[in-house]
């Protein structure tokens, strides 16, 4: 068993080696014409100057925290900061890799589709097959080098609640990551649908309009850069979860404690290999339709699924087979079954409700024939009527893997929510290549947008739309596993917290949950606000940054001649600036709310905390899924239209459909896919303080 973090860093070698194999491939593919290599260009450039910026403020952030960490835990001097600070430091260096090589794909795949889908769909998929390994991979390395290193190198005291802390910077990096590139990103499309599509009537990404630029470049900082450093975070909490747990729950029980605490890395070591095997399995034929694309990314998916959960039951009787105490070792092999595929039933949701394929889709588009008051309604709905499909399904799922804990190892209390927290490992244990597949959305976005502004032939656009569309899916599907693996990481994190409330204080303190409290009460239903509260500031940013844009677009269009006939050159920069500054300014108070309530009312009562953690919890899991399927279905049934459907683009319709994409925009893209980091953020800030809040 002392090998299980070497195999899991050796693991984490070969997911990189892959990133690294497919940063080749993407390389030597043809970039194109000379149009679409400065176009490429201005895109790398705004995404890494507003990466710049922004990292730069987030380091003065974490500065702070580590700071905070060293002076009031007693583990944080020095390990526990140190933690932190690596944690944050991998986090930003996946999203900053992920974003590089997407914004070297785009112009790579735009040329691809010259020559069909069965082209560009593995040139895209690799690109973020790039982000995927990465992100999995350096994950997986800083776990199992920080085990190593603090818990059986130098032994350091509170080992594991150090190792909780390079979960936190992970977080930070994501909380500050996902709202900033969503902010900016949202921002600039807003601008540019509602100016260039709905008033001056001119194409998506056409490069008469000033705003185009941003919207690629926000393409990449907020569903690449921001997408990968929140999967970072969850994939790492999810591991760091078991192992927390494990560490305050099962003392004395010897060899099972052991077995308990490397378990988790044991997962996300054969999840890697499933997701590798899982990635050479996206593949496509000559003339591949719609419907065949989509089948070859779940191939990939699939696959790794089947690989996850037949080693889930190998290293299932590896580990528990005979262990004193485990009376049926596969109970803990059900549960991370149970956890993968509660998230593929919740990424099925996603897709049902958010694919142009399905009815919820083409309801909406149809409803776009009598306004966009309609259109919102239809959306509205749809994504009220997935958020009961997926609360039954985590129900379901969580019911599962907590009895088939407690199956396994009857006569402990807490084996039913270790079973909980190995669920969420399943949830993500083939990371590598979901955050591929999601990853692919964004540069066959930018693909779509390069084919426009280079007037490449329609037939190229056709190719790169049919891929977008699917990519608006498969980032819907991603979402769904990211805010489903979320709630029940938060719920194994909680119940770290509360088993390190009554550790931290020597068995003085025992949280009290009853509704009945009035502190456990006030705290609930601040906790319920809390993520209405994040969603509506988040919201109001993007309106009010979007609100410059539209007045900076139509300023130009006013302004500089030739814009509309093609003969005048647009102001991208200024365009792009709007955004990243809007970003910067806007995403610091949501971000801070994450981090300093739970730490006040922590000090002031931790009754309150707990009754908080469980309101913010529910709420914002249920927040969390809705607008992210309202936007993703708002989104699609706009490109129904578009592809020739209820009159087509130009049409009444059209705008009608254009009007509730803008509406979805922010749900899906900044305030929806924040909710699954706030949850967790404010979970492991709970657990890493917990022995200054007693």
């Amino acid at each position: 068993m002392d090998s299980v973090p070497y195999i899991a860093g050796a693991m984490a070698l070969a997911g990189l080696a892959l990133a690294a194999y497919f940063y080749t491939v993407v390389k030597k593919a043809d970039p194109g014409n000379e149009r679409m290599q400065e176009l490429m260009a201005a895109i790398q450039e705004g995404s890494r100057a507003f990466l710049r910026r922004e990292y730069t403020w987030v380091a003065g952030f974490v500065v702070l925290m580590s700071v905070l960490i060293f002076a009031f835990l007693d583990y944080g001097r020095p390990w526990g900061a140190i933690a932190y600070v690596s944690g944050a430091v991998l986090s930003g260096l996946a999203g900053f890799v992920g974003m590089t090589v997407a914004t070297m794909a785009n112009a790579r795949t735009t040329q691809a589709a010259r020559t069909g889908p069965q082209e560009a769909l593995p040139l895209a998929f690799r690109g973020g097959a790039v982000m995927g390994f990465t992100v999995a991979g350096l994950s997986l390395l800083g776990l199992a080098f920080s085990y190593l290193l603090y818990v059986e190198w130098l032994e350091v005291d509170d080992a594991f609640q150090v190792v909780t802390a390079f979960g936190l910077g992970a977080s930070s990096i994501a909380l500050f990551s996902r709202v900033g590139g969503g902010i900016y990103t949202k921002a600039a499309d807003v601008g540019a649908d509602l100016v260039g599509k709905v008033e001056a009537g001119i194409p998506e990404d056409d490069p008469r309009n000033p705003a185009t630029i941003a919207d690629n470049v926000g393409d990449n900082v907020g569903d690449v850069a921001g997408m990968g450093a929140d999967l970072f975070e969850s994939y790492s909490g999810s591991i760091i979860a078991p192992i927390a747990l494990s560490a305050f729950a099962f003392m004395g029980t010897g060899a099972f404690q052991e077995r308990a605490l490397l378990f988790p890395l044991a997962i996300g070591a054969f999840g890697m290999l499933a997701s590798i095997i899982g990635a050479f399995m996206v593949k496509t034929a000559t003339n591949a339709t719609p419907r065949d694309l989509a089948r070859s990314l779940h191939r990939g998916t699939n696959v790794a699924a089947v690989i996850t959960v037949v080693l889930a039951f190998v290293f299932g009787y590896v580990f528990f087979n005979d262990v004193a105490g485990v009376e049926r070792w596969y109970g803990f092999s059900i549960s991370v079954a149970a956890g993968l595929l509660t998230g593929i039933g919740i990424g099925l949701v996603s897709e049902y409700f958010t694919s142009d394929h399905f009815g919820p889709v083409k309801k909406i588009a149809k409803q776009s024939e009598t306004g966009p008051a309609t259109t919102i309604l239809g959306g509205i709905s749809a994504g009220m009527l997935s958020v009961a499909a997926a609360v039954v399904l985590i129900v379901a799922g969580v019911g599962i893997a907590y009895w088939s804990g407690d199956f396994a190892l009857p006569g402990n209390d807490l084996s039913g929510i270790y079973g909980i927290a190995l669920s969420a490992i399943g949830m993500l244990a083939t990371t590598g290549v979901v955050v591929s597949v999601d990853a692919y959305g964004p540069i066959a976005d930018n693909a779509g947008g390069i084919a426009e502004m280079a007037e490449l032939p329609p037939e190229v656009r056709e190719v790169t739309d049919s891929l977008d569309s699917l990519g608006n899916t498969t980032a819907a599907v991603a979402k769904g596993f990211a805010v489903g693996s979320a709630a029940v990481t938060a719920l194994a994190l909680f119940k770290t917290f509360e088993q390190a409330v009554f550790d931290s204080s020597g068995g003085d303190t025992v949280l009290n949950l009853s509704v009945g409290e009035i502190s456990v009460f006030i705290g609930l239903f601040l906790g319920a606000m809390l993520p209405f509260l994040f969603a509506a500031l988040t919201i109001d940013a993007v309106g009010r940054a979007a609100n410059k844009m539209i007045e900076e677009v139509r300023r130009q269009f006013r302004e500089i001649p030739g814009i509309r006939e093609g003969t005048g050159t647009p102001e991208y920069a200024k365009c792009v600036d709007i955004s990243t500054a809007a970003a910067l300014k806007e995403m610091v108070i949501p971000g801070l709310l994450a981090i300093v309530v739970p730490l006040v009312i922590g000090f002031i009562s931790v009754d309150a905390l707990g009754g908080f953690l469980a309101g913010a919890l529910v709420s914002g899991f249920a927040l969390a899924i809705f607008m992210a399927n309202s936007g993703g279905a708002w989104d699609n049934a706009k490109k129904y239209v578009e592809a020739g459907n209820l009159g087509g683009k130009g049409s009444d319709v059209h705008k009608a459909a254009v009007i509730g994409d803008t509406v979805g925009d922010p749900f899906k893209d900044t305030s929806g896919p924040s909710m699954n980091i706030l949850i967790k953020v404010m979970t492991i800030v709970s657990l890493v303080f917990v022995s200054a809040f007693v």
